[in-house]
């Protein structure tokens, strides 16, 4: 039995994820039944994070290879979501996954709307897109397309990173960032 965590947000960013534990390779993958937006976790967050919940839409991410120790340091990382078991029929991806395999993935039901106190950080933006591009650009556009909740206020603390998990971004790689977010929200 193996035991995966569904990342669909920082956690597609090896950078971002490895500052929480070690994770196996990343391998991408689209979960039927769930859709994704911007939106606030609990008052503790500085910022509205990505939160996923049981709907009808699509979410891409990468299912991530986690012991129990790791598991237990991810639910650390992922305080104020709700950790819940996928259908291994709902995931599409070309890893072979078994009916004893688990497949987590952290859930918020009912979150709160990004706010001027509490907005969407570029940097936040910038690490998930990171991640994106490390399996391909098609999938970063996915990505965009399938998260809802744009139009929330936004803060660009790319100058002074404000998100916590800020890793493995260059400031090469925001031209190729605005370029995805202006093509796919145009």
């Amino acid at each position: 039995m193996a035991i995966y965590i569904f990342g669909y947000g920082s956690l597609m960013n090896s950078s971002s994820r490895q500052l929480t534990g070690q994770t196996g390779t990343a391998r991408p993958a689209v979960v039927d039944g769930l859709t994704r937006t911007w939106g606030m976790v609990d008052d503790s967050y500085q910022a509205s994070p990505l939160v996923v919940q049981p709907g009808d839409g699509i979410v891409n991410g990468v299912l991530l290879d986690v012991s129990p120790q790791e598991l237990t340091q991810f639910d650390q990382r992922e305080r104020g979501y709700q950790r819940i078991q996928l259908d291994i029929a709902d995931i599409n991806t070309e890893l072979s996954l078994s009916a004893q395999d688990a497949v987590w993935v952290y859930v918020k039901s009912e979150p709160m709307a990004p706010t001027h106190e509490s907005p969407i950080l570029q940097t936040y933006i910038d690490t998930v897109l990171t991640g994106c591009l490390e399996v391909s650009e098609a999938f970063a556009h996915l990505f965009v397309k399938h998260t809802h909740g744009w139009e929330h206020p936004l803060e660009n603390d790319r100058h002074a990173p404000k998100y916590v998990n800020y890793a493995g971004i260059s400031p090469e790689n925001w031209p190729k960032i605005d370029q995805i977010l202006t093509q796919v929200l145009a």
